[in-house]
């Protein structure tokens, strides 16, 4: 890795890092905030059993209202909003590290120096890492913070919560390897974020599908989104060890895969 470029690119992207930071920090504070309202009225829970059970599956809320903070943030934040938060970041910025300047020229003027390709691309997967990373612990810290600060009596099962977000970051950290990946084997910055954005979108629809329909389950198998199941991790019902090693595994294969690539492909002049 490059110091000098790492730095730079992190004051150039840092804004935006803490953006999509903060912005997460204050969806799941205001989830929190209207928790303990929700949590008392039983009409709702009463509503919420008589939904359909794949839809209520598909959400996180297939045992009704959930009886703890953890179970609530698990349906009403890292069910959907917190997906949207970090696939948003992971396609956009890791367009912008690597394909866009080469689209833009700016990548010969990097190339011209004495940092070599492989330093380039791993300084600027640290950025992306590293953003990742941000996003996570400023959500976490602001759920134990705000959840001590909201509730009276705080119901909040931090071990199952804190394993919540050690499988969503591993997630993001497979998504944004091969939007990564995109990044360092295209030259056009249009096609590099159509196909890292699609793909994606395409995986949690799959996943839905699959959530919601009986005889379609089978389709969990082919998405990386199966892998995230908040509300059962919630519930302290699975062991996230082998999804958390798989998970790790295939995002440093992609990030590899795509530095090799990118060390030896021809750019264009």
């Amino acid at each position: 890795m490059n110091t000098s470029l790492f730095i730079s690119t992190l004051k150039t992207k840092g804004k935006t890092m803490f953006s999509y930071a903060f912005g997460s920090a204050f969806y799941v504070l205001l989830i929190m905030w209207i928790y303990p309202s929700f949590a008392k009225s039983n009409a709702l829970d009463t509503v919420i059993k008589q939904m359909p059970q794949k839809y209520l599956s598909a959400f996180g809320f297939d045992g009704g209202m959930p009886k703890n903070l953890g179970g609530f943030l698990a349906g009403e934040f890292y069910g959907l909003l917190f997906l949207l938060i970090l696939i948003i970041y992971s396609v956009i910025l890791s367009t912008q590290l690597i394909v866009r300047l080469v689209d833009r020229g700016s990548m010969a003027y990097l190339l011209s120096t004495s940092v070599s390709r492989t330093k380039i691309a791993v300084s600027q997967a640290a950025v992306l890492i590293l953003g990742l990373l941000l996003i996570t612990l400023v959500t976490i810290a602001t759920v134990l913070i705000g959840s001590n600060m909201i509730m009276d009596n705080n119901d909040l099962q931090v071990s199952n919560f804190i394993q919540m977000n050690v499988v969503g970051f591993l997630l993001f950290f497979v998504i944004s390897g091969y939007s990564f990946f995109f990044s360092c084997v295209l030259n056009d910055e249009k096609r590099a974020l159509s196909l890292s954005g699609g793909l994606t979108i395409v995986f949690f629809a799959i996943n839905l599908v699959a959530k919601m329909s009986t005889d379609l389950e089978w389709l969990k198998y082919c998405t990386v989104f199966s892998t995230f199941n908040p509300s059962d991790i919630a519930k302290g019902t699975i062991d996230i060890l082998p999804v958390s090693l798989g998970l790790g595994f295939a995002g440093l294969v992609l990030y590899a895969l795509a530095i090799l690539i990118f060390r030896k492909r021809d750019l264009p002049l």
